[in-house]
């Protein structure tokens, strides 16, 4: 078997063959998703059998982002609503990270379903995803990203559970040198999602667990009415 044979069309979009095998026994199979400097396959461990994601980043990326997701991970690895974290390495030119394989994400099963759910299936939604963000918070970390497309379901015997995702933008709340609380700072560059992002993010201060508690409701009134209010304003 190949180890990550990688080939380039003319257009430069990466083709990488269904056999190639990453980490040893990871085998890479179709691409289920791409990211602005990343791209995530379904596989297979071959030793298990188990079936995995798999993101590629090249290290040439201008900001790299997977070895500190993967750093992440670790941190959160048990809690409540996070994947669990199979392998990360780096391979001809590539960071590789392999995590559990998961199913839809909630932006899409809201498409499904017309653009909102029910009251009930909002409800269900709230109840792990704040148990999920006080194990995040718990643990020293702030994701800054919560939207629909990052919180993904689970499958097998863990269909009904949901999962936050993507954790290239989060970063620890608590200074590892002094284990203080970040200092209270303004001015500071908008990081996340404009649409779901909290008002403290939106005005340049300094992220804390807070922002991750207002962008969640956002998200869940979005996910019950099917629009956001600030969304009648262009600014």
């Amino acid at each position: 078997m190949k180890v990550l044979g990688l080939v380039f069309k003319k257009n430069k979009e990466r083709i990488i063959d269904t056999d190639d095998v990453v980490g040893e026994k990871f085998k890479l199979g179709r691409k289920i998703g791409r990211g602005a400097f990343c791209e995530v396959y379904a596989g297979v461990n071959l030793q298990s059998g188990e079936e995995v994601a798999i993101k590629l980043e090249p290290v040439t990326t201008e900001h790299p982002q997977l070895y500190h997701e993967s750093e992440i991970y670790k941190r959160l690895q048990g809690g409540v609503g996070i994947p669990s974290l199979k392998w990360f390495g780096v391979e001809r030119g590539y960071n590789i990270m392999v995590i559990e394989l998961l199913g839809p994400n909630l932006q899409e099963l809201l498409d499904r379903c017309g653009g909102k759910f029910s009251l009930k299936t909002v409800l269900m939604l709230a109840d792990q995803l704040i148990e999920a963000v006080e194990c995040m918070h718990d643990k020293g970390v702030i994701h800054r990203d919560i939207k629909p497309e990052n919180l993904l379901m689970g499958l097998g015997s863990n269909v009904c559970q949901v999962y936050i995702t993507d954790f290239g933008l989060a970063k620890l709340y608590i200074d590892p040198e002094t284990d203080e609380h970040i200092s209270y700072r303004e001015h500071k560059s908008f990081v996340g999602t404009h649409r779901y992002a909290s008002l403290y993010t939106h005005c340049g201060v300094e992220q804390s667990r807070r922002v991750d508690v207002e962008s969640l409701g956002y998200v869940l009134v979005y996910f019950l009415k099917g629009r956001l209010e600030q969304e009648r304003y262009n600014n």
